[in-house]
């Protein structure tokens, strides 16, 4: 095979996964992982690929948000597994603030009926997840509602949550990375989970393995700011250990 035809493999490979990765695509195409890492040195400098820890993305991903239906169909084992395993984090009683999402949504639903909670969120499908659960006093956080996410945002959400402390917030990001921390496409959303962060004692991020080493337009925080990452066994373990590194505890479901 021509290099021109792996790199129009690996293009097509990285449009339809979401993502590439170097040792998986040297098996695939019979050539050693260096030749694979020039390739996509060579598509990122053709603007197709964005290179990450291990492989690339297309940079379709960089600026594409995908709707609230695409993304739940997406991963939803991930998800998950992920979930179960925050249920550790969920207190007896108290008061917890769950961001909108797809993986938090997973969350959502698996909060144990004994559970006697103050519960917050700016999640629409969320706050319908839980409306008239028993032990859950629910507030919905106001605001405009984003049709894409359909997460309230702007200036009425943020007042709502500089006035409120929880015991853990839970949040889910669009991007997590080394260089850049925390990333959303939208800058109303990234300012409302700052505020979330600044809102929680304890802060737990929900995020498969497929948000990390990407990067989107709207920073919201620093990884330092996290108490705990929740994530995949697929995550790199050398990522792991930078993740760890910055602050966080890390889990993998």
């Amino acid at each position: 095979m021509y290099a021109t035809e792996r790199h129009q493999v690996i293009v097509e490979r990285a449009r339809n996964l979401g993502r590439v990765e170097v040792q998986s695509l040297a098996v695939e195409l019979n050539v050693t992982p260096e030749t694979i890492r020039r390739d996509l040195s060579t598509l990122e400098r053709l603007r197709l690929l964005r290179r990450t820890h291990g492989g690339a993305i297309p940079v379709e991903r960089i600026t594409f948000e995908p709707d609230l239906a695409d993304r739940e169909s997406r991963n939803v084992e991930l998800k998950r597994r992920i979930a179960v395993a925050a249920i550790a984090e969920v207190p007896a009683e108290g008061a917890i603030l769950i961001d909108s999402g797809t993986t938090t949504a997973q969350l959502a639903r698996l909060i144990p009926e004994d559970r006697e909670l103050t519960v917050a969120t700016n999640g629409i499908t969320i706050a319908m997840i839980l409306a008239g659960r028993p032990g859950i006093t629910l507030h919905q956080i106001g605001g405009r509602i984003r049709g894409r996410t359909m997460a309230t945002v702007d200036e009425w959400a943020i007042k709502a949550l500089d006035e409120v402390i929880f015991d853990v917030t839970f949040l889910g990001t669009n991007g997590i990375s080394t260089r850049y921390g925390l990333t959303t496409p939208d800058r109303d959303e990234a300012a409302v989970k700052r505020a979330m962060i600044r809102s929680g004692r304890r802060r737990v991020l929900l995020a498969d393995h497929t948000k990390f080493e990407t990067d989107h337009f709207a920073g919201f925080g620093a990884i330092s700011d996290l108490d705990l990452v929740i994530t995949d066994d697929a995550l790199d373990a050398d990522l792991v250990t930078e993740i760890s590194g910055a602050g966080p505890r890390v889990v993998l479901a």
